[in-house]
């Protein structure tokens, strides 16, 4: 593929289209059920993903994302950092390098306990997903 079969409109949403997506061009937003987490949709529906989507986390100093549950699975990369991931009940400290699957239903939650941001990439199916906090 040349670079001129490729485009970098992001308006295209056409799923026999190429697109890049440059880094400068990503927007990240803070997630209202956490501080201090962030998220940023790399590729998805919006961009011509019909099955998946790729998204990029960040999980700054001190950060925790309480016990939740989602309809869809996910598997995740961590990138940066390492911070601890609760999974039905067991925690894991994850750090750049490590993978997970999470299975859809199982409770989660993420905490930061290091000096420096956490970040990872999550791919999920495309859709809606249902988010439930969870009360301690």
């Amino acid at each position: 593929m040349s670079e001129s079969e490729a485009t970098d409109d992001e308006s295209s949403a056409d799923p026999d289209t190429p697109l890049i997506r440059r880094a400068e061009d990503i927007e990240y937003e803070e997630v209202d059920a956490a501080e201090g987490l962030s998220k940023a949709v790399l590729v998805g529906e919006d961009h011509g993903a019909e099955n998946l989507a790729i998204r990029r986390f960040t999980l700054a100093p001190g950060a925790e994302v309480p016990k939740h549950t989602n309809e869809i699975e996910h598997e995740q990369y961590v990138l940066a950092g390492e911070y601890v991931v609760g999974i039905e009940g067991e925690e894991h400290t994850v750090r750049g390098g490590d993978a997970l699957h999470i299975p859809a239903g199982a409770v989660h939650w993420y905490r930061n306990e290091r000096d420096i941001e956490g970040a990872f990439l999550c791919a999920v199916p495309t859709g809606d997903d249902a988010i439930e906090l969870l009360e301690e």
